[in-house]
């Protein structure tokens, strides 16, 4: 029986989450003459505003990003390139029926979707619902209030299904970038060491696992263990990326056998070539412990200077009057190497800036500095606090001190040699006294 579709029909109040129009598209062979709407009564609710469309292409000029619901009526008759569409698509194959609902899925994908089929096509119905329509109606038992309750409740479980949709791909994005950047992290190669090892990392950045800062140790085929901290500028995700290119071209030059000046121009060729601006630069500390653990060389590319605990005497600061610019700064610049008495049980604690540029005092005016850090090193010594245990509690109270998160990316190592301890150990055991951590 042919009857009209208004323009507009009046929802009524029953679901206050939509606070302006709802805009639904009507795809019939005859919209004119499918199915009636009467208008409602004005409400305090949400106003249906409706648009139509005789085919599939019509409907796909109107499917524009203001429309929030299409109706589709099944019986839509449908060419056969419009199957083959909705076929070639990647849907499993289904009865012809479909093709019409099928394309208009894969064109409206952000759309909520009503079918609308006889009441004697309940099955025609439910596979409508299973291949991706949020409901359907009948079009013999089809009334303006079950139309307007039906386009709100679609519209409705469409959006949380695009929420829920985003969470998940935002959650197994983040599980992806975990992984990856925990696989980033360096493992610390000191096998045949009688050195212990500790480190603690963390990011500024929210959520991160890694920042600009970067570190790693390894120990040479002649018994050398070298070590270093660096810091890029910056604390995004470029800024980290380039920590981890800079931590491993520093792993392979050592390994090929560089050290000192030779290795840190070269590592300030591999920064000029992959920074994005000549803005960029980066601090670093390297150090190359003998392989009888009492001397070391020692380099500052614009980094703050190493923390030295000697058997008996209070931690202290290495020389750092002889270092060169950071990376990036200068062109042909050249770093000193220094050499450093260690001593027979010491332990060296290399460190970014993000660990003394944290905020102190009542007022939170003040950093914390050198000064600060190695007078707090020196209580928790005095308190008996040796390798993890140590570094956990000068993070944990540089935090506390700041009144808070840092923002800065944090990363801190640890190298420690006990004379005392290798004297007492089974030559067995000396190889085996390596402790690895990872943040």
């Amino acid at each position: 029986m042919p009857v009209s579709i208004p323009q507009q029909c009046e929802a009524t109040a029953a679901d206050a989450s939509f606070g302006s129009d709802l805009v639904l598209l009507v795809i019939g062979d005859d919209p004119a003459g499918t199915f009636t709407v009467p208008e409602l009564p004005a409400a305090a609710g949400t106003r249906i505003r409706i648009r139509t469309a005789r085919n599939l292409t019509e409907a796909g000029r109107l499917l524009t990003d203001d429309v929030d619901c299409v109706l589709l009526d099944l019986a839509l008759p449908t060419g056969s390139e419009t199957r083959a569409a909705a076929l070639g698509a990647g849907d499993a194959a289904g009865p012809d029926e479909l093709a019409a609902l099928r394309h208009v899925l894969r064109i409206a994908p952000r759309h909520a979707v009503l079918a609308l089929t006889a009441e004697d096509d309940a099955e025609l119905a439910a596979e409508a619902v299973r291949v991706g329509a949020q409901d359907y109606l009948c079009r013999d038992d089809l009334d303006g209030r079950l139309l307007s309750r039906a386009i709100r409740y679609a519209v409705a479980r469409k959006r949380a299904d695009v929420a829920q949709r985003r969470l998940t791909e935002s959650t197994l994005r983040a599980q992806e970038n975990a992984r990856l950047e925990r696989g980033l992290l360096p493992t610390p190669l000191l096998e045949g060491s009688d050195l212990r090892f500790a480190a603690r990392y963390r990011p500024g950045r929210s959520r991160a696992l890694l920042g600009g800062d970067f570190y790693d140790t390894v120990r040479t085929p002649d018994g050398t263990v070298h070590a270093m901290i660096g810091d890029v500028c910056g604390h995004g995700p470029d800024e980290a990326a380039l920590g981890v290119e800079l931590r491993i071209a520093w792993r392979a030059l050592t390994l090929a056998g560089l050290c000192g000046d030779d290795l840190l121009s070269t590592l300030q060729e591999v920064l000029e070539h992959e920074r994005e601006s000549e803005e960029i630069f980066a601090t670093l500390c390297t150090v190359d412990i003998a392989p009888d653990g009492r001397r070391a060389g020692l380099c500052l590319a614009g980094h703050p200077a190493p923390l030295i605990a000697r058997q008996g005497r209070a931690a202290h600061l290495l020389p750092y009057e002889d270092g060169g610019p950071a990376l990036g700064l200068l062109p042909h610049a050249r770093w000193p190497r220094r050499q450093v008495d260690l001593g027979g049980t010491w332990s060296l604690m290399m460190y970014t800036d993000g660990l003394i540029e944290g905020r102190v005092g009542p007022t939170g005016t003040q950093r914390l500095g050198q000064d600060g850090m190695v007078a707090m090193i020196n209580r928790q010594l005095a308190e008996g606090l040796t390798g993890e245990e140590l570094l956990d509690a000068a993070v944990t109270q540089v935090r506390e001190l700041n009144g808070g998160e840092l923002t800065d990316d944090v990363a801190v190592l640890l190298l420690d040699r006990d004379q005392d301890r290798l004297h007492r150990a089974p030559e067995g055991d000396r190889s085996r006294s390596v402790a690895r951590s990872r943040p």
